[in-house]
């Protein structure tokens, strides 16, 4: 995959300070620490951003997008910002939609210097909706959570996702698998925009609900934390209509900067905390193949009989032998 190149420039200001330039986009206070322990400033994310843009880009393009802004770093105070207002620079496109008793303004990212536009914001996540501005009451895919508490294994993680993997290839649909910058999973299958969003939550959760009936000592839906300590959530709230998912590439605002990383199947064995900031952009530097290449050439339709064999799927003999 073609990778941006573009070298970081400079301008010069009246007062005589320099400002570093990075994908079109001028950065104030670059020196500041974004990640204190690993000493990467704003304008290390900047330039992460800029240099891992055309792997970014297919994630976050059109898609309506709630932020984690993080002005002082990781360490400081950071707010989920949902709407746009006027705030953001010129890279940044804005649509106004509608919600429950109000339209609100959203911010979108088309372009390199969008992306980076977010970084100069002092942004560090970048969390996005299911659909698309161009069709936004129909999403393009669904995406399954993997929260696990905090006495289950990796281990059973890597079973988890394996599962519900091969649970949907039953239903005929192809999933593809990715780190979420915590503890956790994202499952998503690419979809043909013809459900609404109430037909994919509610095949998102007929599918979470099967495995939890068929494994309950392992497996839940609850998301209240007190007595799934030893438990997997499988969370399908991510397909409500304004509810974000991590986007790929995306840090999270947490010490290590650990990333939300796109894999393959087979590198699910690995420690999903080796995926950070600086680790990253040198993958993506050597890298050849991108994981999720299929990704954008697959998308699937959900028929009705396959939300008819959901009802069940929890009794059969493929989910009873999978229990071990």
């Amino acid at each position: 995959m073609a990778r941006a190149t573009r070298p970081t420039e400079t301008t010069g200001r009246s007062d005589g300070t320099v400002t570093p330039v990075v994908a079109g986009i001028g950065l104030s206070h670059p020196d500041r620490l974004i990640y204190p322990d690993l000493r990467i400033s704003k304008f290390d994310l900047a330039a992460y951003c800029e240099s891992i843009a055309a792997w970014m880009l297919p994630h976050v393009r059109g898609r309506p997008l709630t932020l984690v802004h993080c002005p002082d770093g990781v360490v400081g105070e950071c707010r989920y910002l949902l709407h746009a207002k006027a705030w953001g620079p010129m890279p940044l496109r804005r649509v106004k939609i509608q919600e429950n008793t109000k339209v609100g303004e959203y911010l979108v990212a088309e372009s390199i210097g969008a992306v980076v536009a977010l970084a100069q914001m002092g942004i560090v996540e970048i969390h996005t909706w299911n659909s698309t501005t161009d069709d936004l009451e129909r999403p393009n895919r669904i995406v399954w959570a993997l929260d696990l508490g905090p006495a289950v294994p990796w281990e059973l993680v890597m079973v988890a996702a394996r599962l519900l993997r091969e649970v949907l290839g039953t239903l005929r649909l192809r999933a593809w698998v990715k780190t979420t910058g915590g503890r956790g999973l994202h499952v998503v299958v690419p979809l043909r925009r013809s459900l609404d969003w109430t037909d994919c939550l509610a095949f998102a959760r007929a599918v979470a609900e099967a495995l939890e009936r068929a494994d309950p000592a392992r497996y839940t839906t609850t998301f209240r934390k007190t007595g799934r300590e030893r438990k997997i959530l499988i969370d399908d709230l991510r397909n409500n209509r304004t509810n974000t998912s991590i986007c790929a590439y995306s840090p999270r605002a947490r010490p290590g900067a650990i990333v939300s990383m796109p894999i393959t199947w087979e590198e699910l064995r690995h420690d999903p905390s080796r995926w950070t900031l600086p680790t990253v952009k040198q993958h993506l530097r050597r890298a050849r193949i991108d994981p999720w290449a299929d990704y954008w050439k697959r998308p699937q339709q959900i028929s009705r009989m396959s939300i008819e064999a959901l009802k069940d799927l929890s009794n059969s003999p493929f989910l009873t032998s999978s229990r071990t």
